[in-house]
């Protein structure tokens, strides 16, 4: 495992950079037979006494973490010129500035959940993942993975769209951990409150002639706003929404920054695509479907409905700026009192949909989302999972994001119960439930006693 580090140097040890100079030419052109010589080939070229050969020396960037920080910190070309993540980004200061850039992202955690996710491709199939850790209470990201990821020594020209970064640059369609949001635009703008009743949900309702159904027939007709989100009801869902109405909706979703395209440390951000709103777009988006964002809105989201209603900007930055003090409230007192517990209720009762993510001693809550994806407009039967954890619910300090993209069923994988019911084999529902919820779950016992001791802040 890697020690921890979080400083971006610029510079270290120089390679040699090999030229050639044909020795039939007055002016002799230069040519570069090979860049960055390993020692074993500069020795063996030095030994051929080959006039014709020179050795210059030029400082390269030497990456000794390899895959770890990948999309964070980017590359840089043959002329030291940053053309990704960090180093793009600042790649003014860094050259010119004497002290390094320190990163607020923790190498110890970044290896774990790195791990974890890795695990989940050999066991879903997914295509690939994303992961971020933040603190919700100033924005500091303690890790940010996506997966592929590459090695940053290789400094290979990478044109496949799956090494994008999923967790900044990838925009989806998230499903269900959009009802939060839905349901806290509801309790801010005082349309209901968490025992509000709802009798007579249909199973089904139509609008402009496309149907809307719940993934699960077994939900009953009258719930209370709170069930409503613990199980995850579609139906509900869109009635909450049309009670907040387009107007108030759309603008409690731009102003906890899931709508509009997001400022952030490296360039490579995704912009969530735009829609027109409507009566039915309104339904749709109420309960996830039909809107989009990216996975480190969704976390800056969250945050700011469970810090207690506080702006919040999403960093890598290590700085002193993002004190409570300077923050600004976007939502109504209260409000994270009344959420918090039914986040938490979703992951520690049977009714919730989260319930592999219930890790002793936490307090785990959160919120499942499973969609599926649109190609050239077309909804495939290829789906993105996402599991939205917030920890500990009472006094929230961290939101952590597990998204697999195309994951599918593993039928020979068993599921270990935290309450000591017997094991679990197999499973044919491609669910967040039943697949990212799973992966957090393994990620929180791995990372939970480095932030119990190593994040401890003030009172």
């Amino acid at each position: 495992m890697p020690s921890s580090c979080d400083v971006v140097t610029r510079f270290h040890p120089c390679n040699e950079v090999l030229h050639f100079h044909p020795v039939n030419f007055r002016y002799p052109p230069l040519f570069y037979i090979k860049r960055r010589l390993t020692e074993d080939e500069y020795t063996k070229l030095w030994l051929l006494g080959n006039k014709a050969i020179k050795f210059s020396k030029r400082q390269y960037r030497i990456y000794p973490q390899k895959n770890l920080f990948s999309h964070i910190i980017g590359q840089i070309d043959d002329d030291n010129n940053g053309i990704s993540g960090i180093e793009k980004f600042f790649d003014y200061e860094l050259k010119k500035r004497n002290e390094p850039l320190k990163l607020t992202v923790d190498s110890d955690i970044q290896f774990l959940i790195r791990e974890e996710l890795i695990k989940a491709q050999e066991i879903f199939q997914n295509i690939g993942s994303a992961s971020i850790l933040m603190n919700v209470n100033n924005g500091n990201i303690i890790s940010m993975v996506s997966l592929p990821d590459f090695d940053l020594n290789k400094r290979e020209d990478i044109y496949d769209v799956n090494y994008i970064n999923r967790a900044t640059k990838g925009v989806y369609e998230l499903g269900s951990v959009f009802k939060t949001f839905t349901f806290v635009a509801g309790l801010n703008e005082e349309e209901i409150e968490p025992e509000t009743q709802f009798i007579g949900l249909k199973k089904k309702i139509t609008c402009a002639g496309r149907h809307i159904g719940e993934y699960d027939e077994k939900i009953p007709s009258d719930l209370t706003a709170e069930q409503i989100l613990i199980r995850s009801g579609n139906i509900g869902s869109v009635r909450i929404g049309q009670k907040v109405g387009i107007e108030k909706l759309k603008l409690f979703l731009e102003n906890i920054g899931v709508l509009n395209k997001i400022e952030f440390d490296i360039e490579e951000v995704g912009q969530p695509i735009p829609f027109r709103w409507g009566k039915c777009k309104l339904a749709t988006a109420s309960f996830g479907h039909g809107i989009t964002t990216t996975p480190l809105q969704l976390a800056k989201g969250y945050s700011i409905i469970t810090n207690g209603g506080y702006n919040i900007r999403p960093t890598l930055i290590k700085s002193d700026l993002n004190k409570k003090e300077d923050r600004k409230r976007l939502l109504k007192k209260g409000i994270s009192e009344k959420i918090n517990p039914i986040l938490r209720k979703i992951v520690s009762t049977k009714e919730g949909t989260a319930e592999f993510a219930n890790v002793s001693g936490y307090e785990v809550g959160g919120k499942t989302g499973t969609a599926q994806k649109s190609i050239n407009g077309v909804y495939s039967k290829n789906k993105v999972n996402t599991f939205v954890a917030i920890f500990p619910t009472s006094k929230p300090k961290y939101v952590l994001i597990v998204l697999l993209d195309e994951p599918k069923p593993n039928k020979e994988y068993i599921y270990y119960y935290r309450d000591g019911r017997s094991p679990y084999k197999g499973n044919w529902r491609n669910t967040a439930g039943w697949t990212s919820v799973e992966i957090a779950g393994k990620i929180i016992e791995k990372i939970g006693p480095i932030l119990a001791t190593k994040y401890v802040e003030p009172n």
